[in-house]
């Protein structure tokens, strides 16, 4: 299929690929829901393996003219995400591209993306998660348009990418507290599937090593980035025979969740327990007490991924790989030294 380098693919070339006829390609194309799911897989798995887009949008294709990227968002209500969406959008309408978003955990829509692609409806992705939501082998990704990968950092997937140092960040947020005196500190961590989870626990980890403390593996427990599951996992942390005197949060959500179960526990706070949140949301300063937070710069990480993107959508060569970001940790009213 050496061809799809230097004339475009055909429908004869998908369905000779999906093991059908071209009716079955137009069909699947035309009326996706008038075919059976595994017709559907097989035509979607063959237009992008050839690098198909229907004939008559091979003009806009040759032209560019859709106007249009898709930000994958791994979840919408996630207040981290606004920031670097507006960063996205208002970066995008200066040069006159339209922003669609398309949210993994709720819509679960991958055929609606993958049709997306197929009919040449986006020139290009910005994906905010370390997942491309639709299988994809690496031949594949190559007839894939443009993409840019921001916040998360996942090296084998080979894109450019905009993102911060959650290693060092999460070992500062974590010496901050030890500098205060404190040698039981628990760790609310995230998603196991989530990159930047495991290194914001390797950062963390790292500053107890430092100081030569043990890692107490009750202290350290996984959460959602969900207030419910902040608030679940500090009842659960702080009903331990040797609870913490501090808690580090992967996510100013659960950092808050956290903080309302303590004080619901009759905790004082910062006295009884220091917290320490990660993400600067613009409402933890309203905080009681104000959140001691690792500031990210969510608007200009979104503002750089979409810079990125037009490079590569201006037919420039962008180099694959980290693009890192300045952040820093806010000292405010939710750490203090412990009772002695």
């Amino acid at each position: 299929m050496e061809k799809k380098n230097c004339t475009l693919a055909t429908m004869k070339d998908v369905a000779k690929v999906a093991g059908v006829s071209t009716a079955t390609v137009s069909r699947t194309l035309m009326n996706p829901d008038k075919v059976s799911a595994r017709t559907r897989q097989k035509v979607e798995n063959a237009v992008l393996e050839v690098g198909y887009y229907p004939h008559n949008l091979a003009k806009n294709l040759r032209r560019n003219e859709s106007r249009a990227i898709l930000v994958i968002v791994p979840s919408i209500s996630d207040p981290f995400f606004t920031e670097v969406i507006r960063g996205i959008e208002e970066t995008a309408a200066e040069h006159a591209y339209l922003v669609l978003i398309g949210d993994c955990k709720h819509q679960q829509q991958e055929h609606a993306f993958i049709n997306l692609l197929i009919t040449k409806r986006i020139d290009g992705m910005i994906l905010l998660g370390s997942n491309i939501p639709f299988g994809v082998s690496k031949e594949e990704q190559k007839n894939l348009p443009p993409m840019v990968m921001a916040n998360e950092f996942a090296p084998e997937l080979e894109l450019p990418t905009v993102h911060i140092d959650n290693l060092t960040c999460a070992f500062n947020a974590t010496h901050h507290l030890q500098k205060l005196g404190h040698t039981r500190i628990a760790c609310i961590t995230g998603p196991e599937n989530m990159p930047l989870c495991h290194y914001r626990l390797q950062g963390y980890i790292q500053a107890l090593r430092r100081t030569g403390e043990d890692i107490r593996k009750e202290y350290i427990i996984r959460g959602d980035f969900t207030h419910e599951s902040g608030a679940k996992l500090a009842e659960t942390l702080l009903t331990l025979p040797t609870p913490p005197t501090a808690i580090f949060c992967h996510s100013d959500v659960m950092a808050m969740g956290a903080m309302w179960q303590a004080k619901k526990m009759g905790l004082k706070l910062p006295e009884d327990l220091s917290v320490v949140g990660f993400d600067n949301l613009d409402l933890v300063q309203y905080c009681d007490p104000a959140l001691t937070t690792v500031a990210q710069p969510r608007y200009e990480i979104g503002h750089h991924s979409m810079l990125l993107l037009l490079e590569q959508l201006q037919g420039r060569l962008v180099s694959k790989g980290s693009r890192l970001l300045d952040a820093e940790l806010i000292i405010r009213e939710s750490s203090c030294s412990p009772k002695s």
